[in-house]
C-alpha cells in the first residue's frame, strides 16, 4: 500500500498555537516503525493548472506570493510563509498521487489532506486548498481522456467531525460528485453549506448511535448514486479524546467506522483514496493511535484488493 506525505514542510507557528503540526511527522514515524508494509512516498506539488480545477487563479497566486489580506490569513488560521504555500500545494498533490495509485491498486492514502473548509477563493479552518475537490475533478478529467469510458462518478465520504462546508460549496452544482458529510452538528463551521447528504450528530454521540447514522448514510448514498471512485476523509477528531470534536467515539468505535467504510468500498470493488483530516487530541498520542489503527485496517483491505486482482488475473479468458 502506498501513502504520500509532506510533513517536512513545517510551518513556523507561534508558541501555543492550537494546530498540532507535529502530528504528521509522528504519524509517519509510527507507520515506519509499526506498519513497514506501507510504502511512504514524498508528495509531489500540485500545479497551478491542477489547482485551477477548483480554485480561482487569483487566489492561487495570492497564496504563492503571500499577498492575502490580514482577514484572509486569519480565516485560514496559519501565518503565511513559503513553507505554508508549499505545504498546501503538496497536500493537494498527495491526494492526487494517491488517487492515481488507488485506481490501479484499490486503495492509497494521503497522510494529511482532507482540507474540506477551503473554498474556491479563500481558505478557512486550517485549510488552504481543497484537495478533495481538486482531486475529484482532476481524476475525472484524466479518466475522460480514455475513449469508450463512461464518465467517472466520484463520492466523497467525509467523516471528519466538522462539516465539509468548502467541499459542499465547491461541488454543489456538480451532479457527477456526491458529497456526504457526517459531523457534529453544533461544531465548526457554524454556517454550514448543503452537501448532497448531511448528517448532523448531537454533542456526546457515542459508538452505537454513530454507527447507526453511518449505516443509514451509506444506504442512502448507495440508493442515490453509483460512484466509480471514493474519497474517504477519515478524521480522527470524532474520537472522545479530541479537544475540538464534541463527539464521544471510543477507539473501538473509530475502528468500526473505518472498517465499515472500507468494507462498503471493497464489497463494490470501488477504489478508495484516504485522507486524514482533523485530529486534535488532548493527548496527541491518542490522535496518532487512532490514525495508526485506521492505517492497520486500510492495509488489511489493500491486501484483500491485491488478492482479488491476483485471482482475476489468474482466470483465463473464455
Amino acid at each position: 500500500m502506498q501513502a504520500f506525505y509532506s510533513d517536512h514542510f513545517v510551518l513556523p507557528l507561534p508558541e501555543g498555537h492550537r494546530f498540532p503540526m507535529e502530528k504528521y511527522r509522528l504519524l509517519r514515524d509510527a507507520l515506519q516503525q509499526q506498519l513497514p508494509q506501507i510504502g511512504l512516498l514524498e508528495a509531489p506539488a500540485a500545479s497551478d493548472g491542477e489547482l485551477a480545477f477548483a480554485h480561482h487563479p487569483s487566489y492561487v497566486q495570492a497564496i504563492a506570493e503571500g499577498s492575502l489580506t490580514p482577514a484572509q490569513q486569519r480565516e485560514i488560521g496559519f501565518p503565511w510563509s513559503p513553507a505554508m504555500a508549499e505545504r498546501a500545494r503538496r497536500s493537494v498533490g498527495a491526494t492526487l498521487a494517491a488517487a492515481r495509485v488507488a485506481l490501479s491498486d484499490g486503495l492509497a492514502a494521503n497522510l494529511a489532506g482532507g482540507t474540506h473548509h477551503a473554498y474556491a477563493d479563500k481558505g478557512s479552518g486550517f485549510c488552504v486548498f481543497n484537495d478533495l475537490a481538486v482531486a475529484a475533478r482532476v481524476m475525472q478529467a484524466e479518466w475522460g481522456r480514455t475513449a469508450r469510458r463512461p464518465p467517472l462518478q466520484v463520492a466523497i465520504i467525509d467523516l471528519d467531525v466538522h462539516q465539509g462546508n468548502g467541499t459542499a460549496h465547491l461541488l454543489r452544482q456538480d451532479a457527477s460528485v456526491f458529497t456526504l458529510s457526517l459531523h457534529a452538528e453544533k461544531n465548526f463551521p457554524f454556517r454550514k453549506e448543503a452537501s448532497d447528504l448531511d448528517v448532523g450528530l448531537p454533542d456526546g454521540c457515542q459508538d452505537g448511535a454513530y454507527m447507526e447514522a453511518l449505516e443509514q448514510a451509506l444506504e442512502a448514498l448507495q440508493a442515490r448514486f453509483s460512484p466509480g471512485l471514493v474519497f474517504y476523509l477519515a478524521g480522527a477528531d470524532a474520537h472522545a479524546g479530541d479537544r475540538l470534536g464534541r463527539l464521544q467515539l471510543s477507539d473501538d468505535g473509530m475502528q468500526m467506522r473505518d472498517r465499515r467504510v472500507l468494507d462498503w468500498c471493497h464489497a463494490r470493488d470501488l477504489p478508495c483514496v484516504m485522507a486524514m483530516g482533523g485530529g486534535y487530541g488532548v493527548d496527541i498520542a491518542s490522535t496518532i493511535r487512532v490514525q495508526l489503527n485506521t492505517y492497520r485496517i486500510a492495509l488489511e483491505y489493500w491486501q484483500r484488493w491485491q488478492g482479488r486482482r491476483a485471482r482475476h488475473a489468474a482466470v483465463p479468458p473464455a
